[in-house]
């Protein structure tokens, strides 16, 4: 998984460096996809069911394939923070995860621009290339950041909700942060940058890495109303442990 993710990852960042020849399609409102998606979903493809030809392939951009080996399959996103990239932005990522039996056992998250390779397995800790990745310590969300995603344009049903639970977070957070990668959000949060990530209406494959390394470096996952299906629903809450019940108060509008 790290040398797919990292094979990808040198393939984004050869477009990425030659934006203005990049073809560049758009899927909705606010929602594109460019020959660099796809490159990298191919070679993501090739590279994992290569190694593991009965798992089955859950991506973005292509339709889902089954393995003969029902139990396991990647949920990958080639390129998390297309906006971003297309913006001559350096922050976007390569997500895979490993789900066997309905539980992720092991998630990479790439960051190309900075040469950042996350990683965990299940009961193996979560790692930033050598060094042991820990939850931050604070339990005072003053003194934190907190990170989030708004809603997008194709989601204006979203917005009325979402607003509330913004406020509520400024209002007791150091600051707050919207940086566009939901699996870098949350490998922030397993590498002690933020201690708070939240968000809601993502896709399996926003999400499925970056959990477990949440999980791995001490911290909590769950859904911001306490459920545990966050990979199914797409609803979010990632923090350091210490300030997820508050958090959940908060968003809750009980805070």
């Amino acid at each position: 998984m790290v040398r797919a993710s990292r094979a990808a990852g040198d393939g984004l960042m050869r477009h990425f460096r030659a934006l203005s020849r990049l073809e560049v399609e758009l899927k909705g409102p606010s929602d594109f996809v460019s020959a660099a998606d796809l490159e990298a979903e191919a070679t993501l493809r090739s590279a994992l069911l290569g190694a593991f030809p009965t798992y089955g392939f859950v991506a973005e951009e292509s339709a889902a394939m089954s393995g003969t080996d029902s139990s396991a399959r990647f949920i990958v996103d080639p390129l998390d923070g297309t906006t971003n990239f297309l913006r001559g932005i350096g922050h976007f990522a390569v997500s895979v995860g490993l789900e066997r039996d309905g539980r992720m056992v092991a998630g990479v998250v790439f960051d190309p621009a900075r040469d950042e390779m996350f990683v965990a397995e299940e009961g193996g800790g979560a790692w930033l290339g050598d060094e042991r990745m820990r939850v931050s310590a604070d339990a005072d969300p003053s003194l934190v950041l907190v990170a989030t995603g708004i809603p997008h344009a194709n989601r204006p049903e979203r917005h009325e909700a979402y607003l509330p639970k913004l406020a509520a977070a400024m209002r007791v957070a150091a600051g707050i942060r919207r940086f566009g990668a939901a699996s870098l959000d949350l490998a922030y949060v397993a590498a002690g940058r933020f201690a708070v990530f939240f968000e809601y209406g993502l896709a399996p494959w926003d999400v499925a890495a970056g959990t477990l390394l949440v999980r791995e470096a001490g911290g909590r996952v769950s859904e911001p109303a306490g459920g545990d299906r966050v990979v199914a629903s797409g609803d979010v809450l990632a923090t350091n442990g210490r300030l997820h019940d508050e958090m959940m108060a908060l968003l809750a509008g009980r805070g």
